[in-house]
């Protein structure tokens, strides 16, 4: 998504390319009207396009059929818009609210970030980054992010995180800003994010978190024939 700006301008200055050949040859009140349209059609596909990228953001990486360190991964790392079903750490036994503004802002910080995991599937560890998140998207109250596991670096992931029951993501922010510091439950209306992490579903701050490998078809046939 992070390209569909460049592709609304391209296809605007082609579509002014084509009005411009066929100007030549129709009346200049007419050539007005035609221009005027046109530009009210790029203004309103630029806004559209600015809205659309505001809520889902990736980062392409070359596709490497069977690439041995990439297992593709993706899950709900946070809601928004929702108090928190217990108080993350570092929120001081606060729950919290991260408002859907403040993770529209943080959308692009979250490219590129680390997730971690912890001995136990219970905590943080931000020493032990096992991934690289590559998108993030804002579907209705969800924040949904993907990326890939370091597969071969870590090749007991994935059957520890199937054996492990069902888990879940928290979030890792600096540069946090509550609104009221004094209230029962912190509304953060401004933040960065730094990672996250891959624990049980139970030990998250938000229940409704997920996390799931999505093993690549070839992958998956292999390892049925190895069973």
């Amino acid at each position: 998504m992070g390209a569909l700006p460049f592709c609304v301008w391209v296809a605007a200055m082609q579509a002014e390319g084509e009005g411009m050949t066929e100007r030549t040859t129709r009346p200049v009140r007419e050539q007005k009207w035609e221009h005027e349209r046109e530009h009210r059609g790029v203004r309103s596909a630029t806004r559209n396009a600015a809205a659309m990228e505001l809520r889902a953001m990736a980062v392409e990486f070359p596709v490497v059929h069977g690439h041995p360190n990439r297992l593709p991964f993706e899950g709900v790392l946070t809601l928004v818009d929702v108090a928190s079903d217990k108080a993350p750490n570092g929120a001081r036994g606060h729950r919290v609210v991260l408002t859907r503004s403040a993770a529209e802002a943080a959308l692009p910080s979250l490219l590129g970030m680390a997730v971690d995991y912890k001995a136990g599937w219970d905590g943080h560890d931000a020493r032990q980054k096992c991934g690289i998140i590559t998108s993030a998207a804002l579907e209705d109250n969800r924040l949904k992010v993907a990326g890939y596991l370091f597969a071969r670096d870590f090749p007991e992931m994935e059957d520890k995180i199937h054996a492990s029951g069902p888990m879940g993501m928290s979030y890792e922010l600096a540069d946090a800003h509550v609104a009221d510091m004094r209230s029962a439950i912190w509304t953060l209306t401004r933040a960065t994010f730094t990672g996250a992490a891959i624990l049980l579903k139970e030990k998250a701050a938000y229940r409704s978190t997920s996390f799931r490998v999505r093993r690549p078809a070839a992958r998956a046939r292999h390892a049925a024939a190895v069973a």
